[in-house]
């Protein structure tokens, strides 16, 4: 299993509404994710900061990117891009972040 961790960020005014849209997570949208290998994904809210920390273990970047061409994802990201900043195809802007330890 291969862990990954990363950064997103929410509109300052929309914290209340990006945890409305994730509860519950569209039931098909977690479906694929389950098929395309995608388990333990939290994501955790720094409301200070409107920073996002996600963390989620894949069992492949393979099947993690494939998901991404998905039309489910590509259909959550038109949904979500209007309280998160995105990328021109509408996928959040990430930071990816460096695994400086981990302890089982």
């Amino acid at each position: 299993m291969i862990r990954k961790a990363f950064k997103m960020a929410v509109a300052p005014d929309k914290h209340q509404e990006y945890e409305r849209r994730h509860n519950p997570i569209w039931a098909q949208l977690a479906d694929t994710m389950r098929r395309y290998g995608i388990h333990n994904f939290s994501i955790y809210l720094d409301e200070e900061t409107s920073t996002l920390f996600a963390y989620v273990e894949i069992e492949s970047e393979e099947e993690w990117n494939a998901m991404a061409k998905t039309e489910i994802q590509q259909r959550w990201w038109r949904y979500m891009k209007d309280i998160m900043p995105t990328n021109p195809d509408n996928s959040p802007i990430t930071k990816t972040l460096k695994e400086v330890f981990h302890q089982e």
